[in-house]
């Protein structure tokens, strides 16, 4: 087989599956793994996949993301393994008489479920994690309210203001995707001012990012890369891509599934 073949046939796993590992070129081709990793890093360079640590994804335009608008404890009915690994462990950096705010996304609410007990205050703008949250006699809930959009969350000007009001000693943010030269960007420009509100606000700034949302750019950028002090993520993320934020400055914490 010659190698456009073989590029073409991997190509067409990743459409098919959305993902392959560097063991499976190996196994399917009877290649070495050096030369997969050289396949997977040539495609890349072409922009017709991304690389993740033990292989590769599939590529995507900009607005390729579905943008879905539920509440962010009706995504989670079927829970991604690396995503709850991720909301464990920002829950772990929650410290004893924290504020913190917690992002509306499905990880935020993975948080909410998994919050241990630590007394803190947390701030949300998810009517969905407030009610989680209320459950738990150690947590004081803020709502950030105003008009309720469909997902149950607030992005308008009363939230905006309630954020203002407030001051955080950490805050758990996510968004469509995030890049070192692009930074945190997203599809819809609902929630652009008021996270950068709550970073603003925040002592120290956690990035909650899942391997197949780094290193893509959405189509409306929140804010550069260097806001976060802190990226959690999985042990998916290609290795080149977690070197481009260790060098603005950022802690990296790899989340253990």
């Amino acid at each position: 087989m010659f190698i456009e073949e073989r590029h073409q046939e991997i190509l067409r796993i990743v459409s098919e599956n959305g993902r392959i590992t560097n063991t499976e070129i190996q196994e399917k081709f009877q290649i070495s793994y050096d030369s997969a990793k050289r396949d997977l890093r040539l495609l890349e360079s072409q922009g017709l996949l991304k690389r993740t640590h033990g292989g590769a994804i599939a590529a995507r335009q900009v607005g390729s993301q579905p943008i879905v608008d539920i509440a962010p404890d009706e995504r989670v009915r079927d829970i991604k393994e690396h995503y709850l690994a991720i909301a464990k462990a920002a829950v772990c950096e929650i410290a004893e008489n924290d504020v913190v705010y917690i992002t509306n996304a499905s990880v935020g609410f993975l948080m909410a479920q998994n919050m241990g007990n630590v007394r803190c205050t947390v701030v949300t703008n998810s009517v969905a994690i407030a009610e989680e949250l209320r459950k738990k006699e150690n947590v004081t809930v803020l709502l950030a309210g105003g008009e309720m959009q469909k997902n149950g969350c607030f992005y308008d000007h009363f939230a905006l203001s309630f954020i203002n009001r407030l001051h955080f000693d950490k805050c758990f943010i996510t968004s469509a995707c995030v890049s070192a030269a692009f930074g945190l960007s997203i599809q819809k420009s609902r929630s652009v001012e008021l996270t950068n509100a709550v970073i603003s606000h925040s002592k120290t700034v956690y990035g909650l990012y899942p391997f197949e949302k780094i290193g893509f750019d959405s189509v409306i950028s929140i804010c550069s890369a260097d806001r976060l002090h802190c990226l959690i993520t999985d042990g998916e993320t290609a290795e080149d891509e977690l070197e481009k934020f260790e060098d603005l400055g950022m802690k990296i914490i790899i989340a253990q599934a």
